[in-house]
């Protein structure tokens, strides 16, 4: 998997990160970005971020940017 860098994840930003509890089993929780918390400009292990529903973890996918910077009101298509 290639690294995501801190530039490339904007608050607002639909991704997918990994929790604390769960990077054994890799399971990605789905979520908005609200604060991004990782200061240097790539991590080993993904960036470390916020979502607006309070999860923090790491991102491992990023699936939308919106470019204001916030949340689009159209849904996000299922594939």
């Amino acid at each position: 998997m290639s690294a995501i860098n801190r530039s490339d994840i904007k608050a607002g930003a639909r991704v997918q990160v990994v929790r604390k509890p769960d990077q054994r089993t890799g399971k990605l929780t789905e979520g908005i970005v609200k604060d991004i918390l990782t200061k240097s400009s790539t991590h080993p292990h993904g960036i470390k971020v916020r979502l607006t529903d309070g999860v923090v973890g790491r991102v491992k996918k990023v699936l939308t940017v919106q470019p204001s910077g916030f949340p689009s009101t159209a849904p996000i298509p299922r594939t």
